[in-house]
């Protein structure tokens, strides 16, 4: 019987997705205990959003979440969303804040990064994939999956075979749009299976009612895992629910290790916090349910609610057909990007602008600018010449990666902080989010708690 992990994302990418990632640690800490008795393959439970709410929304300290996490989850592995060379943000970080960040994780207990670039530069997570690889933690190469005419089966096996070569643990076939077809997630994974000596794994939404589908075709392949949530918090623009994929799957002659019990138990744990989430209004019901009108524009659903309060604040709701238009324009015009953070919120602003204006092009944003500077990395396909013209001039593109160019910025930090903190911790969530952790600093009252614990888990993490 072929066996099929299961990643439970409740305390990450569900969180993030249905309820802007507002559940604060003691809205969890009860079950934790029952989790890791669960027989999950691993619990994602930090990076993507996590960070920068629990400084700036829930007043927590992302340090001491996860210490706390690992405290109590000592049989199953924790797992983590990392952006490569962006790290947690949307910018990119000098190789020593990149190697820092993750030391200072894997330190704190962190046993597998999933490691992605937006434009699958990977470039730009080698250095990532290396020092997690260094700290003897789990390194996992992410393939964005995207749709386009130039990204295809062989496209991905290609990255996948890239990925093999950096060295990576595992690799994630990452579909945040929740686009990928039922036969698409079977061909892929088979075709990289049959190239690559390595777990595939496929990550997935139920933005558009596929992903339960995809998960089923993808396991028929030889996918090594999956990511579910518990179903109280999954669907709509969150993963399958875990409970159902696990009866799915043990029916169609797969194991997944998982205990039904256990499963029931932390369901009727989260069912109250949903309710809580849902009463307060931060849970929107809309959120639950399949939108398929990406499947149709190719935008995730959190790039079209930009897009349409964008609109609104200008008065132009009635141009939202010119822009939806617009967006695959533009996306053909930059080579083709997936439409993932940050370069979703780049193309449907551009779009925008470019239907607002009346003038396509007229005004290009800095960070489409940046983008065609090279400054996010190589683009998958060609960028539209006269675009580029538009955007630069006469200045030639960076071919570099564009780390190379950046100066070593984490003693620097340090020593301007001084005065604020001796923590390397803190020095990290500064460079990370610096408005954001300093009011953060300033709010926390119980510092030298916090530098014990930093102690503590020097002390008792391997």
């Amino acid at each position: 019987m072929n066996k099929i992990n299961i990643t439970e994302t409740v305390l990450r990418d569900a969180n993030q997705s249905l309820i802007a990632t507002r559940m604060s640690f003691d809205q969890f800490a009860e079950v934790l205990d029952e989790m890791d008795k669960a027989g999950y393959y691993s619990l994602e439970c930090w990076g993507g959003a996590t960070f920068d709410s629990c400084l700036r929304y829930l007043n927590e300290d992302p340090w001491d979440r996860l210490k706390k996490i690992k405290t109590v989850v000592k049989n199953t592995k924790l797992q983590m969303l990392l952006r490569g060379q962006n790290i947690l943000g949307y910018k990119h970080y000098p190789d020593d804040v990149v190697r820092n960040f993750i030391k200072m994780t894997v330190n704190y207990g962190m046993d597998i990064i999933r490691i992605f670039d937006a434009l699958n530069d990977y470039r730009n997570i080698e250095v990532a994939m290396d020092e997690t690889k260094k700290q003897g933690a789990h390194a996992q190469g992410t393939i964005v999956y995207t749709v386009s005419p130039i990204h295809d089966i062989g496209n991905y096996t290609k990255l996948a075979k890239q990925l093999e070569s950096l060295g990576a643990d595992s690799i994630c076939i990452k579909d945040m749009a929740g686009l990928i077809m039922p036969q698409t997630a079977y061909d892929i994974v088979k075709s990289i299976k049959e190239e690559v000596k390595l777990p595939v794994y496929l990550h997935s939404h139920c933005t558009n009612g596929l992903a339960e589908m995809a998960y089923l075709k993808a396991a028929e392949a030889g996918v090594d895992g999956i990511d579910c949530a518990i179903s109280s918090f999954s669907s709509g623009t969150s993963q399958p629910p875990t409970e159902s994929m696990h009866h799915a799957l043990r029916a169609a002659g797969f194991e997944t290790n998982l205990n039904s019990a256990k499963l029931k138990e932390i369901n009727d744990f989260f069912k109250p916090v949903r309710d809580e989430f849902t009463k307060s209004g931060q849970l929107d019901p809309k959120v639950l349910t399949p939108q398929p009108e990406a499947l149709t524009y190719q935008i995730p659903g959190g790039m079209l609610s930009n897009m349409i309060s964008q609109l609104k604040a200008q008065n132009s709701l009635d141009k939202l057909d010119e822009v939806l238009n617009e967006v695959p324009k533009v996306r053909e015009d930059l080579g083709y990007p997936p439409l993932v953070t940050p370069m979703s919120q780049m193309v449907g602003t551009q779009a925008t602008v470019n239907v607002l204006t009346g003038e396509r092009y007229k005004m290009i944003l800095k960070e489409v600018k940046a983008y065609c500077r090279g400054e996010y990395g190589k683009a998958p396909g060609e960028i539209n010449p006269e675009v580029m013209k538009k955007a630069l001039g006469n200045e030639i593109p960076i071919t570099t990666r564009f780390a190379d160019t950046l100066e070593p910025q984490f003693e620097k930090t340090k020593e301007e902080l001084k005065d604020i903190t001796t923590r390397d911790e803190d020095v990290l969530s500064y460079i990370s989010f610096p408005q954001i952790a300093e009011d953060f600093f300033k709010k926390r009252k119980c510092a030298p708690k916090t530098e014990d614990l930093r102690r503590e888990v020097k002390a008792e993490v391997i």
